[in-house]
């Protein structure tokens, strides 16, 4: 009984005894807090009578503040798997307050399917640094996959065990986002595959076809008598044909890309440069007569070059085809012939001459007393010596322009006045015509009055002869800048685009419409195209066929 009643306590001692653990409970509280946010960095332990110090040895404040700031959760666990610190960060991960998760069993907050993992791990990580992933689950049972870093920590009272835990769930989610993308990337990468083989067994049986056509292309090319080339739209040359290399006498490699000017005439490559550039960028036709050297001899032979685009269905110029005609031999015939016609006119000149004076003598004299028969062939003998006539100074013309002698002096004109004159003159030659001449200003030009009035005329008369129907004819005087126009309308047959550059060419005579044929040689507008070039001047034509033609000629005026 007395033994009884010493064990039993009495109200009193309860008291005071409960007080004492709720005095050490908010102690170890406090004392947990402060290591938490770093506060302290030892602890001193009552164990059995001895006072023993426990403190991180590599810890220190700014280390423990760094853990509690940080986005993983960090616990330290005893050997026997207890938490003796925990960050906030990990409580936040398992929805339980701080200070009710120290000193918990680690692994109760592991999941079932982890637990052995986590075993595996705590096991090694006492020995190594070690990581794996592992679920963790929190007061609602919701499951979390982290990333578990395992570490031993040194301290004074013995070992613990760090454990790093980085939230995967991001990480995961994004991992099975890419494999649905792996997933859908595979899937197309089959269908590409797919189609790639379909497009392989296209492109083999296109590029045979290719080929066979390359090579008749290529058996084609090398037996003209032509040279030939292709050239990218950038104008590198990337092909010959055998032809090329048996007159250059050079290979491929020479020649190659630009090579080609290496042969070309000094003479003739500024041209050549310039209109091979202009068909580039414009997509135009490229022609140009030029000299190449021959390898055998070294001899330079005129060759006319012509080189066409060819052109993808959306209109990109994909290379050119271009062919070089030796016309060496045409130029000497050319030359002979116009060797003949300088000749001839000057021979016909004489007896001309001659004729036309006997016609007025005779004209002076008895045109009173002739009959009127023999008046109108006395005219009609007039008119037939007139275009004689013309027809035989625009022969000499001719020649003296080949032969760089049509020479004239240069002298301050007014072009308003001899346009008026022309305009004059060519009322009484064509009555049948209505000429409307619109002239408000009065340019000074230098030239030549003589042959000025000479391409106007010729302009006139160019606009009457193929003006059968629409008797109107407009010329036009305009001043832009520094430079004058001078244009005259006709309202005739009209030319074709690609007519419209060739009409002013030596001896070419527009003669497709079988109504329309024209007397003449086709010398007018060439020799006109000359004796404005010769002016510092430009001619040309605007045209649209059955609607009419404009033709026109600007000269620089004179500064006053």
């Amino acid at each position: 009984m007395n033994q009884l009643m010493e064990k039993t306590k009495s109200y009193e001692q309860l008291l005071a005894e409960n007080e004492e653990l709720a005095w050490r409970l908010t102690e170890a509280n406090d004392t947990i807090e402060a290591i938490r946010t770093g506060q302290v960095d030892a602890l001193v332990v009552n164990n059995g009578g001895n006072h023993q110090l426990y403190t991180l040895k590599t810890a220190d404040h700014t280390y423990r503040v760094f853990i509690e700031k940080m986005s993983q959760g960090a616990v330290t666990i005893s050997e026997n798997g207890f938490i003796l610190y925990s960050n906030s960060r990990f409580a936040e991960m398992v929805k339980y307050p701080l200070d009710k998760v120290i000193g918990q069993l680690f692994e109760k907050f592991v999941t079932d399917g982890s637990k052995k993992k986590y075993r595996q791990l705590v096991s090694s990580g006492w020995k190594e640094d070690i990581k794996e992933e592992i679920d963790i689950v929190d007061i609602f049972s919701n499951k979390t996959c982290c990333l578990c870093s395992c570490a031993s920590l040194d301290m004074d009272g013995g070992v613990a065990l760090s454990l790093i835990l980085t939230d995967l769930t991001t990480q995961k989610a994004n991992q099975r986002q890419l494999q649905l993308q792996n997933e859908q990337l595979e899937a197309t990468q089959n269908l590409v595959i797919q189609q790639n083989d379909e497009l392989e067994a296209t492109v083999k049986e296109r590029t045979k076809d290719l080929s066979i056509s390359r090579e008749h292309f290529k058996i084609l090319s090398d037996h003209i008598t032509q040279m030939t080339w292709t050239n990218l739209p950038n104008g590198e040359v990337n092909y010959y044909n055998q032809r090329w290399y048996q007159y250059t006498g050079l290979t491929f490699a020479e020649t190659k890309k630009h090579g080609w000017r290496a042969v070309v005439h000094p003479d003739d490559i500024k041209e050549t440069l310039e209109k091979y550039a202009d068909a580039l960028q414009t997509g135009q036709i490229f022609e140009v007569e030029n000299r190449y050297r021959r390898g055998t001899d070294g001899a330079y032979r005129w060759h006319l070059n012509r080189a066409m685009p060819l052109k993808s269905d959306s209109g990109e110029i994909l290379f050119w085809v271009g062919t070089a005609t030796d016309i060496e031999d045409q130029k000497r015939e050319l030359e002979r012939k116009d060797e003949f016609i300088g000749v001839a006119s000057h021979e016909l000149k004489t007896p001309l001459t001659s004729l036309k004076g006997y016609l007025q003598l005779i004209t002076a004299q008895s045109r009173d007393s002739l009959s009127p028969v023999m008046k109108n062939y006395l005219d009609r003998a007039n008119t037939s010596i007139y275009k004689l006539q013309h027809l035989i100074d625009d022969l000499l013309d001719v020649s003296k322009i080949n032969a760089g002698r049509l020479n004239y002096t240069l002298e301050t004109v007014d072009l308003g006045t001899i346009v008026a004159s022309c305009i004059e003159n060519a009322v009484h030659m064509y009555p049948h015509f209505e000429f409307e001449f619109h002239n408000g200003i009065e340019p000074i030009v230098k030239g030549s009055a003589e042959r000025l009035e000479q391409v106007v005329m010729n302009l006139v008369s160019n606009a009457v002869k193929y003006s059968k129907d629409d008797k109107r004819v407009i010329i036009k005087m305009t001043v832009h800048e520094n430079w004058v126009r001078v244009s005259i309308t006709d309202f005739g047959i009209g030319l074709r685009k690609e007519l419209q550059k060739r009409i002013f060419d030596r001896f070419y005579r527009v003669e497709e419409d079988k109504k329309y044929l024209i007397s003449g040689l086709g010398m007018g507008l060439y020799i006109s195209a000359q004796i404005i070039n010769t002016h510092g001047g430009t001619i040309g034509v605007e045209s649209e066929l059955g609607k009419g033609s404009t033709f026109y000629f600007e000269l620089p005026l004179v500064d006053n």
